[in-house]
């Protein structure tokens, strides 16, 4: 009970005291707004340009991991005939 009444007191002074003080909450509301705005797309830039260096190194990766694969089974392939002319000579 005692946390309504509380909450209600300060509902009651907050609302008198922006009715007061309406203008000065403007000034701060227009102040706070776009230094708002602007570390928020800081972030987003950010966030994004990270989330692009991933996808760029994720894709570079795979791309060089195919061309490694393709190029370890040659060489697989390759030691398993000079193995099998080596079982020959023996």
């Amino acid at each position: 009970m005692k946390t309504l009444i509380g909450g209600a007191i300060a509902a009651l002074l907050g609302l008198i005291g922006l009715a007061i003080w309406w203008q000065p909450f403007l000034q701060l509301l227009a102040g706070t707004i776009p230094v708002g705005l602007l570390l928020g797309g800081c972030l987003a830039l950010y966030l994004g340009l990270d989330e692009l260096k991933d996808t760029w190194r994720q894709e570079g990766f795979d791309a060089g991991d195919s061309d490694d694969s393709d190029s370890l089974k040659k060489k697989l392939e390759e030691l398993e005939k000079e193995n099998e002319a080596l079982k020959a000579n023996k």
